[in-house]
C-alpha cells in the first residue's frame, strides 16, 4: 500500500514538473520574456554559418561563427542593451533568417510579425560567363554592379521583378580581377573571380 502511494506521488510530482517545464518552454517562445536573457533557436545549421545581433541601425553588436551541424539553441544576455529594436540573424548558405526583438524596461518582446527570411543571390561564373539569380518576393529594387580591376564596367538596376535571372557574357580576352556585387534589402552580396 505504501509503495502504491509513493508511486502515485512520484507520478504526480513528475507530471507537475513536466507541465511546469512545458509552460516555461512556451513562455520562452512567446512574445514576452520577463528576463534579461533570451533563448533563440535555429534549425538545420552548418559549420561556417554566421550568427549576429544588430541594432536598429544595422550596427553589429555580436557575431559568432557556427561550429556544429544540426539545431542551434543560443541564450543571450541582453542586460547591457538599451531599450530599442534589435535583430538576431543567421546568415546561411542561400538565405538569411532574421528574428526581431524589442527591449524595453528589462523585458524582451519577440516581434514575430517582423521576422523574415531574405533570399541571398546566387552569383556564379564559368570562365567569362557570369550568372546572377535572386528571388525577390518583396519586389525591392536590385542593383547589379560589375567591376574589372576595381573599375565599374557595368551597372544595372532592376525594379518590380520577383525573380532576377541574369547571364552576362564578359570578353574572354580581357583577363584580370572581376567583382560582381548585388545590392538588395539594404545589403550587398559579392563574388570575386578571375578570367
Amino acid at each position: 500500500m505504501k509503495t502504491n502511494k509513493r508511486l502515485v506521488l512520484v507520478v504526480v510530482f513528475m507530471l507537475g514538473t513536466l507541465f511546469n517545464y512545458a509552460n516555461n518552454g512556451n513562455e520562452i517562445n512567446s512574445k514576452t520574456v520577463n528576463a534579461k536573457k533570451v533563448r533563440v533557436e535555429f534549425k538545420n545549421v552548418k559549420k561556417g554559418h554566421l550568427l549576429t545581433i544588430k541594432d536598429k541601425n544595422g550596427v553589429q553588436l555580436h557575431s559568432e561563427t557556427v561550429t556544429k551541424i544540426g539545431d542551434l539553441n543560443k541564450t543571450f544576455d541582453l542586460s547591457s542593451l538599451i531599450d530599442g529594436t534589435y535583430t538576431i540573424e543567421l546568415n546561411k548558405d542561400f538565405k538569411i533568417i532574421v528574428k526581431t526583438i524589442n527591449v524595453k524596461n528589462d523585458r524582451v518582446f519577440f516581434n514575430n510579425n517582423d521576422n523574415k527570411v531574405i533570399a541571398k543571390p546566387i552569383i556564379s561564373n564559368n570562365e567569362n560567363i557570369l550568372k546572377i539569380s535572386k528571388i525577390n518576393s518583396n519586389k525591392e529594387p536590385l542593383k547589379v554592379v560589375v567591376y574589372y580591376n576595381s573599375e565599374i564596367i557595368y551597372t544595372e538596376t532592376i525594379e518590380n521583378n520577383t525573380v532576377l535571372n541574369r547571364v552576362y557574357k564578359l570578353n574572354k580576352d580581357i583577363t584580370g580581377e572581376y567583382t560582381a556585387i548585388v545590392y538588395s534589402n539594404n545589403r550587398s552580396y559579392s563574388k570575386n573571380f578571375k578570367i
